[in-house]
């Protein structure tokens, strides 16, 4: 009997997250704003979460072999696609870290352009808009980012991987806010068409 409760919990938490995921708009006013799941929070344990497609769960999908931590929190946006077959990555820059599975409403500020061993891997960059964190409203693109913490966000993807058996990343460059704003809108007419 246990198994069969324990089957239909997961079920239940399969429906759910279903019904949820598709109810979550990628934002309210695209390209300007985007939600963002955050699945990994800046600064911690060296642990690459992500949402699982079937349970809805945060699952370890692998721990870091190199000693390094995420330089800011890290999600994607819902109900979007990329060439990958996963939503669209962003990096989020916020005053605290924010904890997976929290929902923060973003605006894209830039895009750092990569790819690793399964192909185009771009990473948009956001901030939390001025609701969320009012201190942030005066960025609205790399330019008003300190040169130091993009450098620190492409090092960190351009090494995360070094350690990793069969997996490698390269980072290309950073675009603005326009190209981010493509990107975003091209992912949500992707998941749409699917």
């Amino acid at each position: 009997m246990v198994g069969v409760c324990q089957w239909l919990e997961l079920l239940i938490v399969c429906i759910l997250f279903e019904v949820i995921m598709k109810n979550i708009p990628a934002g309210k006013d695209l390209p300007n704003q985007m939600n963002v799941i955050i699945e990994i929070s800046s600064n911690s344990s060296p642990v690459k979460y992500e949402v699982c497609k079937e349970s809805g769960l945060l699952e370890v999908d692998r721990f870091l072999t190199s000693a390094m931590h995420y330089p800011c929190d890290y999600g994607y946006v819902p109900n979007t696609l990329c060439d990958d077959g996963d939503p669209v990555d962003v990096c989020v820059i916020a005053p605290f870290p924010i904890i997976p599975g929290a929902m923060v409403a973003c605006r894209p500020i830039g895009v750092l352009t990569m790819e690793d061993e399964k192909g185009g891997d771009d990473k948009l960059l956001a901030v939390p808009v001025p609701s969320v964190a009012p201190d942030y409203a005066h960025i609205q693109d790399l330019k008003d980012i300190p040169q130091l913490t993009l450098d620190r966000i492409g090092h960190f993807f351009a090494h995360y991987k070094d350690l990793e058996a069969n997996k490698w990343a390269k980072v290309k460059d950073w675009h603005g806010r326009d190209h981010a704003k493509t990107i975003l809108l091209e992912s949500v007419k992707a998941h749409q068409s699917e």
